[in-house]
């Protein structure tokens, strides 16, 4: 192996003399699981849900992988669970042999040099996805050399979050061999399920009907949407509204607004149907919610018109086809939903005036539609850089053996 640069060997140095003083007691482990192991650290909120929308779609084309995730990384379905090891020689050494990833897949800018040089050692495949150029940090104290490029020159591949990324990674030293294709690292969810049969009878119930949903609604924000609607059913007498709550508990005080309003009401959990008078169309829960967004050209998000939620992942509706509307409060999806406004997939609404204004400007199709396609492409733009992570991380899977098999 070839000598590490001056600035890892002080860092590791310096890890060790941290070890008798530290305290820290040992990390549990889960017990790895026999076959192919990817170890996926989130280092923040939102590349954390990236990274498990990534890991979903690669468990589809692999379903034997089984993804152990740390830090943030919190959304991958039958994934397993743990916390990552502090920076201490003897607690990474543990973790790199004993779960023995065959990939690692790292998000976030707060580095950890001794954790990667032991999964280096222990044949592990590091990839840094959505990699900034700068704000890199690491544990080491001031006094010593910047083990930042160093720890980056221990990645086999990082995928730059954009192009002004990949210049700064060069001048960081990151060899152009291991960088990949600059963009955005912002895989959507797996898309919502749809039955045909559903979509094409509502469809043909509800032909010649302009319609909106406001999906993962809160019932502190029902006033506001239910207001909205009644002001833009005077310019469009035919508007049918689609009520879908975020949970159970917000169903019932949306459910109860709704009857307040005096608006008609559909209701779809007790097997009504619209007619060309129903007004409010109010579901239970979110179970059919791709049906929904297939139906509606134009979608409030939820959560996000009142404090306290954050908002709700936009990229799931915008991987449907439909324009999007939210709230000022959208702080956990910030990235996301920013990036649909720029390309025009989403607008900002501020109450229950402005959400009536945009709904009435949305009614003609033509606008709804510009706005669809331009969150499709913003869709695809982040599928095209998940396909590639995809492919490669299934030809590296193709090329070591299972570290979880027995000799």
């Amino acid at each position: 192996m070839p000598r590490r640069p001056l600035a890892l060997r002080t860092y590791l140095a310096y890890a060790h003399g941290r070890k008798a003083g530290s305290g820290a007691g040992r990390v549990p482990l889960p017990e790895r699981p026999a076959g192919p192991l990817i170890w996926a650290h989130g280092g923040d909120r939102e590349s954390g849900r990236s990274l498990g929308n990534l890991c979903a779609r690669l468990k589809q084309q692999a379903p034997d992988v089984t993804v152990l995730a740390t830090g943030s990384c919190t959304t991958c379905p039958e994934s397993i669970l743990a916390d990552v090891p502090p920076e201490l020689p003897a607690d990474v050494t543990r973790f790199a042999q004993e779960m023995r990833p065959e990939i690692g897949l790292w998000t976030g800018s707060e580095l950890r040099p001794a954790l990667m040089m032991a999964l280096q050692d222990a044949g592990t495949r590091l990839f840094a996805l959505g990699a900034a150029g700068d704000g890199y940090t690491t544990p080491s104290p001031r006094w010593a050399p910047d083990p930042v490029p160093g720890t980056l020159g221990l990645f086999d591949a990082v995928y730059p979050a954009s192009e002004e990324a990949e210049r700064q990674l060069r001048r960081l030293g990151v060899l152009p061999t291991r960088l990949r294709a600059a963009g955005p690292f912002m895989p959507a969810p797996l898309p919502l399920t749809v039955r045909e049969e559903d979509h094409e009878e509502l469809a043909a119930t509800c032909a010649g009907r302009p319609i909106w949903l406001a999906a993962h609604l809160r019932a502190a924000e029902a006033g506001d949407i239910l207001s909205a609607h009644k002001r833009a059913v005077r310019l469009a007498h035919r508007l049918l509204l689609v009520l879908v709550p975020e949970n159970a508990e917000e169903a019932r005080g949306i459910a109860a607004a709704a009857a307040a309003s005096g608006l008609r009401l559909c209701r779809w959990d007790a097997g009504e149907l619209p007619d060309d008078n129903t007004q409010v169309l109010v579901v239970n829960d979110g179970d059919d919610l791709g049906l929904w967004y297939r139906l509606s050209p134009v979608t409030y998000l939820g959560g996000s018109l009142v404090a306290g939620h954050g908002g709700h992942d936009p990229l799931e509706a915008a991987a449907l086809g439909t324009a999007i509307l939210y709230g000022p409060n959208v702080g956990k999806h910030l990235p996301a939903y920013t990036r649909l406004a720029k390309a025009g997939a989403a607008r900002i609404v501020q109450g229950d005036s402005s959400l009536a204004s945009a709904i009435s400007a949305l009614v003609a199709p033509e606008q709804a539609a510009a706005m669809a396609h331009a969150g499709w492409e913003v869709i695809t733009q982040g599928a095209d850089q998940t396909d590639a992570v995809i492919a490669e991380l299934l030809e590296t899977l193709d090329m070591v053996p299972a570290g979880g098999e027995d000799d």
